[in-house]
């Protein structure tokens, strides 16, 4: 049995609360922390968790923590990386939300804080834990979509004016960043996880619809790999409707999520023929067909996968190395935009932009923070996004 303590019990602990229940006899929840210990009593109230004791800091709850095994990161991101290195080397294993620290710097010391505790870390990025991301990773891999020429990725959010109003949100000190960071980290670790790592990044961001925040709330990058491929992003919290997908454009075939393949075939001059290459269709979506559906998706998924990781004592699917990883792609994508640049992968130690407080200084406001609320009305569970697959009920962040 892993005792679990999750440190912040705003909204995105409700997922990560109810994925721990879903495996009663693996792990119990024994300690929840906030700076706002109401927040964490509620919690405590609503999930009838009996054995979990309340702190109001993590130092508390580690001193105290002697049955602590996995401590969860459920924080606004200016302090992931200071909760997680303390909680690794008090000898626990780390989950940690979204986006895995504030800097390349901090990423690279929780890195080494795992590797010198023995311990497992594992970050947050539930779209590899869902049937349509699975389905289209198999495609990919299979080949038979042929040499990948581009994709097409679209993280479309909308987020109210009052958003930004909430303490930590719409600064670069506290929330590291806008959409890019905060709402396209999961389809830009998807796109890593699909495609790998490109060279080269330029992009360009703004603020059109959001003037109580310094941060972008729209963005748009593309990346060049190493095969000439290239890839284009859309970040955006301006978006009414709210679609998300990945389109990955084959020499023989497309092939997305949401699922659909395409696979035309050339005439003589060519155009594309009237008819598709049929069978080439037939065998992706057999493909797809045969993927058998995830027991747990989503949060639920990657606490599976961490509880599995402990039990087997082997590698988490998104580890701190993947984790970095999404991180330096987002830097290059505020670098590029901030010094109109094409930026090369990886970046430099050197680099202002790789050490902390390196993109804080160096950010442009778009507007001044102009209003600071402590905490909004709790909700159940805060929406993931739309199902990209209509054959399950996963959904997407």
């Amino acid at each position: 049995m892993l005792n679990i303590a999750i440190v912040g019990t705003g909204n995105i602990s409700h997922h990560h609360i109810q994925g721990y229940l879903q495996f009663p006899t693996r792990c119990r929840i024994v300690a929840l922390v906030d700076i706002y210990p109401e927040k964490a009593r509620e919690k405590k109230a609503r999930y009838e968790l009996s054995h979990a004791r309340v702190y109001a800091s993590h130092q508390q709850m580690l001193e105290d923590g002697a049955d602590i095994d996995i401590v969860d990161v459920c924080t606004p991101p200016y302090v992931h990386a200071e909760i997680s290195i303390a909680a690794l080397e008090a000898g626990k294993h780390v989950l940690c939300e979204k986006p895995m620290a504030a800097s390349l710097e901090e990423c690279d010391a929780m890195i080494a804080a795992q590797q010198a505790s023995g311990k497992r870390l594992s970050i947050i990025a539930q779209n590899r834990f869902t049937d349509a991301f699975w389905r289209l990773k198999a495609a990919v891999d299979s080949g038979l979509a042929g040499k990948i020429c581009h994709a097409q990725v679209d993280s479309l959010w909308w987020r109210g004016h009052c958003y930004y109003d909430l303490w930590w949100r719409g600064t670069w000190e506290k929330e590291g960043g806008g959409c890019t960071l905060n709402h396209a980290v999961h389809h830009i670790d998807a796109m890593l996880w699909l495609l790998g790592v490109p060279t080269e990044v330029t992009a360009m961001m703004s603020n059109v619809a959001h003037d109580n925040a310094e941060v972008e709330d729209l963005a748009a990058a593309t990346f060049r790999y190493t095969n000439g491929a290239l890839a284009q992003l859309t970040a955006s919290v301006v978006h009414h409707g709210e679609e998300q997908k990945i389109v990955i454009q084959g020499e023989k075939a497309r092939i997305s999520a949401p699922w659909k393949t395409v696979a035309f075939q050339s005439a003589d001059n060519g155009f594309p023929r009237d008819t598709h290459d049929i069978s080439r269709e037939a065998s992706l979506n057999s493909l797809c067909a045969a993927m058998p559906a995830l027991t747990w998706t989503l949060h639920t998924g990657q606490i599976d996968d961490l509880l599995s990781a402990i039990e087997r004592n082997t590698s988490p699917l998104v580890d701190g190395l993947q984790g970095k990883r999404a991180l330096e792609v987002i830097t290059a994508i505020y670098k590029s935009a901030i010094t109109r640049r094409i930026v090369s992968l990886p970046i430099k130690h050197d680099d202002p932009f790789y050490r902390t407080g390196g993109l804080t200084a160096l950010a442009p406001r778009f507007y001044e923070k102009s209003a600071s609320v402590t905490r909004f009305r709790e909700v159940d569970v805060i929406p993931l996004g739309k199902n990209l697959d209509e054959r399950t009920h996963d959904e997407q962040k």
